[in-house]
């Protein structure tokens, strides 16, 4: 298909072709790395800034090293610091690095809804990079992708997301992209953390018994207790959620040959999962991060290319030069 959205806001609002577009091309420039001389020639000249309201580490290096990769020039903002302590709006801040000659903001913010606020007052590409407790669209496609490339396919899969679904912007952005190519999600976690009514407006099922969940499903996705979002108020204590909650390998003797551990990082060892399944043959979480690279070199190559004014995505020749 032909790609002509200017922003990547989240995976609600993509379609099935829309995802398998990025998906493609995200492939074909994963041989990237591989070379010696590890650039591509795409974005010449173009500028990427990472508007970061949040901390991150994997996130930003992994941006900023895609629009690298792709021969952009990139630049890093942190609210601490900035005009934004002494009172500047978020669009005012927008605006005025915009007007620097900026292509494309990579946006990370606390509060829900912000990188689509910043579409509406920008003429350059948006990119969610996370915002709020709403999607990560890229994270999300990076584990589909992982999935994908490791399992052979997305359709007829299971996929468990277990932990903290109520703060996961990463298990809503996994839960719209996976059933749109066929695979079938759970989420899975104490009560507490799973939002009521999320069954009803997402086609997921839910499930509170982990052992059920590890013994049925192709794909078992961690997700990080946010204890800066106060999640840890929603269970008595570390101990007993990781001794109801957390994988360990006791548990994982129920699981399906094939099956692989996910997470989208940082770890809270020995609560989510204990190390020997972190670091073990069915973890895949470093290609997670291996293939981020990759996705979002795809997402920027896109959205920057379609915010030009041109159709891209068919003719993936001018990715792969050099």
């Amino acid at each position: 298909m032909i790609w002509t959205r200017p922003h990547l806001l989240g995976l609600q609002d993509l379609g099935r072709e829309e995802i398998l577009c990025i998906l493609d091309l995200a492939a074909s420039f994963k041989e990237v790395s591989s070379r010696s001389i590890k650039k591509v020639p795409a974005l010449r000249g173009r500028v990427v800034v990472n508007l970061f309201f949040e901390a991150s580490t994997r996130t930003s290096n992994s941006f900023a090293l895609a629009a690298k990769r792709l021969s952009a020039d990139t630049m890093s903002f942190t609210s601490s610091g900035s005009s934004v302590s002494k009172g500047e709006t978020l669009i005012d801040t927008a605006r005025n690095i915009e007007a620097m000659g900026v292509d494309a903001f990579v946006v990370r913010h606390s509060a829900s809804g912000a990188p689509h606020l910043l579409a509406k007052h920008l003429q350059c590409s948006v990119i969610n990079a996370g915002d709020g407790c709403h999607e990560h669209p890229t994270q999300g496609l990076l584990d589909i992708f992982t999935i994908r490339e490791t399992m052979g396919r997305i359709e007829g899969l299971r996929v468990a997301i277990l932990g903290d679904i109520r703060h996961s912007r990463v298990a809503r952005s996994n839960a719209w992209g996976l059933t749109k190519l066929g695979a079938r999600v759970v989420f899975c976690g104490p009560p507490p953390l799973i939002p009521r009514g999320i069954k009803e407006c997402m086609d997921v099922e839910i499930s509170h018994d982990v052992d059920e969940v590890v013994e049925s499903c192709d794909v078992l996705n961690c997700l990080r207790i946010q204890f800066e979002r106060k999640a840890g108020n929603y269970f008595p204590s570390v101990r007993e959620y990781a001794a109801i909650f957390g994988l360990n390998g006791e548990r994982m003797k129920r699981a399906r040959p094939g099956c692989i551990i996910m997470h989208p990082g940082p770890i809270n060892r020995g609560i989510e999962l204990t190390p020997e399944l972190a670091d073990g043959p069915k973890s895949v979480i470093l290609r997670q991060v291996e293939n981020g690279l990759a996705v979002r070199m795809a997402v920027l190559y896109l959205c920057v290319g379609a915010s030009r004014g041109h159709a891209v995505g068919g003719d993936r020749d001018e990715g792969r030069t050099e």
